[in-house]
């Protein structure tokens, strides 16, 4: 230490090691940022240690879908389509980001309170953890972990913040100072500066770290890779000839694996290896049946074209996809464990705990309901299920396609209520007739003379057998109809205009298999489907 006797204020070069007050506290801010960083990359290192499911952002993310009321779930979808997870991501980084820097500004202030906030969201993250229908018991970990990783990081940037200039001290008052001299302004900066590095280079790795560890744990991948289909007991038919209607910009008959929309509850896909699976069905029955994975892709596989449809789907959007899945029927499986009489559902749970509720006639009636095991000639997707999904004709997704489902409950409406049931939505969901317009676009230019109008309707187990469309405010004109795969699935359209100058309304509407027309009454998606008609505005030239 220096001994230094001031007689003013000015003997001691106060300002040597300082800077402004707005500057320190911005570097204060960006040293709980770097904190966050911190804690979030050494938390997701350790969850693919110990508890992939212990990640603090994705368990807190799929804590807020848990709570988050319907109305503003249709609005996120309504909004953001299948890229709602990723909103959800950004915007929660973004929140976090926001309470990290009071943290840092608090912290600098006050110790205790900026550690009281880390101490908090770590809190947070380990309770959102425990509260995942699959935690484990060591789910918290990787939140205190990370936790104090990030206060351990979060003092280290602190003190290595130049104070603001001091306030002159009058002689008279002025006291020996032993305290050792600040290092020059451009060290100290140049301390800090070091040491965000630092920090920020360990959020990387960490983060990076756990990332790969986690792809090298996934069992689930390598399954998916090594499984090799077996053929079908019944193979689905052939598409018939003229199955689409061959109008440029209209969707594809059968939508492709990696475009099939996407809507759950799940920010971290399940991870489940096909090898320690099982589905045991129990309750209202007369004997309690546990299936393997191996019994499953042993048993007589079926295959079948299906269109799935969400229930968040707006009139005219596109969270609607057709596939041809491969799987067991339903029927059977539920056929060994033989349901009581007074059963009249199935709760199906999936392994991070989504429940849904299908009525017991549609899982074991004639219909094509499977416990699907391949899409499109391949096996599922993990985003879609793998390894074995629910796939139910007629009943929208969210009473009947749960993935990865591990769990079939055969009991009642009256005693048993699924997720979407308890947050207000309809108990059984069956699928409203619907079509679109998806030639021409909103808004699109044409030019006077012929025009194709084409598009998708759709009306699962009950078909579509007719399509008609209206410009303007005229009379109904049908539309031609491409060839049908099964009721189960879409059918294409196409209409050809003579278009006129000015600005038009397209409309249509469809029919179904019991001869009834789409209604035109406007619905918002909750709690049992949209329903209205779909139209499209266009200029003509």
């Amino acid at each position: 230490m220096r001994l230094t006797t001031p007689t003013t204020a000015g003997s001691r070069d106060q300002h040597a090691g300082s800077v402004p007050v707005a500057v320190a506290r911005g570097l204060a801010a960006l040293a709980g940022v770097l904190a966050a960083a911190v804690t979030l990359g050494v938390a997701h290192l350790v969850a693919a240690l110990v508890a992939p499911e212990g990640t603090p952002l994705i368990a807190v993310g799929e804590a807020f879908i848990d709570l988050t009321p319907a109305w503003l779930k249709d609005a996120a979808i309504a909004v953001f389509g299948t890229a709602d997870k990723v909103a959800l991501l950004v915007g929660m980084a973004l929140v976090v980001a926001a309470l990290a820097a009071l943290a840092g500004v608090l912290a600098r202030r006050r110790w205790g309170l900026g550690a009281t906030l880390v101490m908090a969201l770590a809190a947070v993250g380990g309770l959102a953890a425990m509260s995942r229908g699959d935690a484990g018991a060591l789910a918290p970990v990787p939140s205190i972990v990370g936790g104090a990783a990030g206060l351990v990081a979060l003092r280290s940037l602190l003190r290595r913040i130049p104070d603001p200039p001091a306030a002159p001290v009058p002689a008279e008052t002025a006291a020996v100072d032993l305290r050792p001299l600040p290092p020059p302004g451009a060290l100290a900066r140049r301390s800090f500066l070091t040491a965000a590095l630092v920090a920020a280079g360990m959020a990387a790795v960490s983060t990076a770290g756990g990332r790969l560890l986690g792809q090298v744990v996934r069992t689930a991948d390598a399954a998916r890779a090594a499984l090799r289909l077996p053929r079908p007991a019944r193979a689905a038919p052939p598409l018939p000839a003229g199955v689409e209607a061959g109008a440029p910009g209209v969707v594809p008959f059968v939508t492709p694996s990696s475009d099939f929309y996407r809507i759950d509850t799940a920010l971290l896909v399940p991870q489940v290896d096909p090898g320690t699976w099982e589905l045991r069905v129990h309750g209202l029955v007369e004997q309690d049946v546990t299936l393997t994975f191996a019994e499953l892709m042993g048993s007589d596989l079926v295959e079948a074209w299906v269109t799935l449809a969400c229930v968040s789907n707006p009139v005219g959007g596109d969270l609607v996809g057709n596939a041809k899945w491969l799987g067991y029927p339903t029927r059977e499986l539920l056929a060994r464990a033989r349901p009581r009489p007074e059963a009249d559902m199935v709760l199906s749970t999936s392994a991070d705990g989504f429940t849904a509720s299908t009525p017991l006639a549609v899982l074991t009636d004639s219909r094509d309901a499977l416990l699907a095991v391949g899409m499109n000639d391949e096996p599922l997707p993990l985003a879609h299920g793998f390894p074995v999904r629910m796939v139910v004709p007629g009943l929208y997704g969210y009473v009947s396609a749960t993935k990865w489902v591990v769990d079939l409950e055969v009991t009642r409406f009256a005693d048993r209520r699924a997720y979407w049931t308890d947050r207000g939505w309809s108990a059984e969901g069956p699928i409203k007739t619907a079509s679109r317009i998806e030639v021409p676009r909103p808004g699109t230019p044409l030019r006077a003379g012929p025009v194709v109008v084409a598009g998708t309707a759709w009306a699962q187990h009950r078909g579509i057998t007719g399509v008609e469309v209206r410009v303007d405010d005229g009379a109904w004109e049908p539309a031609a109809l491409a060839a049908e795969a099964s009721v189960d699935t879409w059918r294409q359209w196409s209409y050809r205009w003579d278009a006129s100058s000015g600005d038009h309304r397209l409309t249509v509407r469809a029919t179904d298999g019991t001869d009834r027309v789409q209604t035109a009454e406007r619905a918002s998606p909750a709690p049992d489907g949209a329903s209205g008609w779909h139209a499209v505005d266009v200029t003509v030239e």
